[in-house]
Formats: C-alpha cells, structure tokens, sequence
C-alpha cells in the first residue's frame, strides 16, 4: 500500500491511497485542471481513481469534489451530515456511509471515524489492504480516546499540526478567529499532536507525516520540532506535507 499527497492546507486538501490497482482520493479541494495537473505530477490520471471520501464539507476539502466526481463518473462516500450541508453534488453518484462503520472499496478497507470538528457530520479515516494501516488525522481540535484506539497500529500517520499556540495568539486572526482554530472543534496544536502521537507510538509505525500546517500560525520547522521530540529523531527526519506539492509516494 502507498499514499500520496496532492496538497495539504487551508487553500486545499486531497490524499491518494493505492492498494493494488485500488485509488481513492481523500477530499479534493481544489478545481477541475487543478486536480489534474496534481495527480499528473504523482504520475496519475483521473480515470485511474475508483472514487472520492470525503470528510467534512468545508470547502478545502470538498469544494472540487462534485465538478471533479461528475466530470470523471467517479462514486462519493460521505456521511449524511456532509451531504445535507455540501453543495455541487447533482448528477453525483453518492454513497452516504455510517461514521462508525468499516466499507470496502476494491482492496481497500475504509474504517470512518468521527472527529470533533466545526462540521455537521465529520470524520476521518483509517485505510488498510489488509496487512497495513494508514490512519489520517486532520481538522480536529482535540482527540479523544475513540481516536486514539482507532489510531492505535497504524503503521503510517498523517497528523494534523495546524498552529503553533503562541503563533496564533500574537497572529493576525481575529480573536474570533483565534478561538475557533485554537478550540476543542478547531484544529490540533503542535503541542496537542505531539502528545497524540506520544500515545500512538509503537515499533511498527513507520512514518509520521504532518501536515494541514497553518501558513501563518505555524511553520514547518516548528511542527517538525514537536513531532521530532517524540519519535527521537531528528527534525529534518520528520516530513511535513505542502500546500503548493503535498508528498510524494510513500511507501508501507
């Protein structure tokens, strides 16, 4: 199994996970020839998708989906509380999923999970070919211990480390701004991700990538730092996924 990323922040969002000849695309927050040059530069065209989740509806990760799914005839699983606040998404093939329950796609295993976000219905998931597991945390201003058991053997994590908590308080947001971010339905924290992964950690986990990094709340060196502590590692060892490029493949 790999994964890739085709970019990874406020101004967009989208995940490739292969198993096999199985594609998914995690959220597509980007246009139509966007999304196109994106998976090109991982070597990938749109027909080489089998569909499309989604985890919540704002528009950083689901604002290309509808356009992207009905241009190219592609399936979209999403929970009921995502389709009654998305939009775009006439003529669209949906498949409305139960956030605790595990579907299949092809090869891949899809496990949902519900994440506290300021969302209707949102979730994030864990993907498996049914020897490894690749759990994807992002938009969740805290965890909690459904997260932390459904994460738990993961052999790859990608974590949200979205803002720094001194970056955000002396930052241009307004403090309304500044609340919702920094709040229990925001986003995670370098400072809360680490710990997150400190619980997380086991000698199988292979890689541990952040991303969904705030632009101007955070810097990469920053959540590079946070993650390094807790892996023993150093922070140039700690891969952080761009707005602009995302990842390329990993490998697990």
């Amino acid at each position: 199994m790999r994964f890739a990323s085709l970019g990874s922040g406020s101004e967009g969002n989208g995940l490739v996970v292969e198993a096999g000849a199985t594609r998914l695309l995690m959220d597509c927050g980007f246009g139509l020839a966007e999304t196109r040059t994106r998976l090109a530069r991982l070597g990938l065209a749109p027909h080489d998708l089998c569909g499309i989740v989604v985890t919540h509806e704002h528009s950083d990760h689901i604002g290309g989906v509808g356009r992207f799914a009905r241009k190219h005839g592609l399936p979209v699983w999403l929970t009921a509380g995502t389709l009654v606040m998305a939009q775009d998404m006439d003529s669209v093939e949906v498949r409305v999923i139960d956030s605790h329950a595990v579907f299949a796609v092809e090869a891949l295993e899809v496990q949902p999970f519900p994440v506290p976000h300021d969302a209707r219905e949102p979730v994030q998931y864990v993907f498996s070919d049914g020897a490894r597991k690749l759990g994807v945390l992002t938009d969740s201003g805290c965890s909690t211990p459904h997260i932390e058991t459904i994460l738990s053997g993961v052999e790859a994590l990608v974590l949200e480390c979205n803002h720094d908590a001194a970056m955000l308080a002396n930052g241009p947001y307004p403090l309304s701004l500044k609340q919702r971010v920094g709040g229990r339905f925001g986003h995670l924290e370098n400072g809360q991700s680490a710990e997150l992964l400190g619980k997380l950690k086991h000698d199988q986990l292979q890689c541990v990538m952040a991303a969904h990094v705030s632009r101007k709340n955070n810097t990469p060196a920053l959540a590079r730092r946070a993650l390094a502590q807790v892996l023993n590692c150093a922070d140039d060892e700690v891969c952080v996924a761009c707005q602009t490029a995302g990842f390329d493949w990993i490998t697990i």
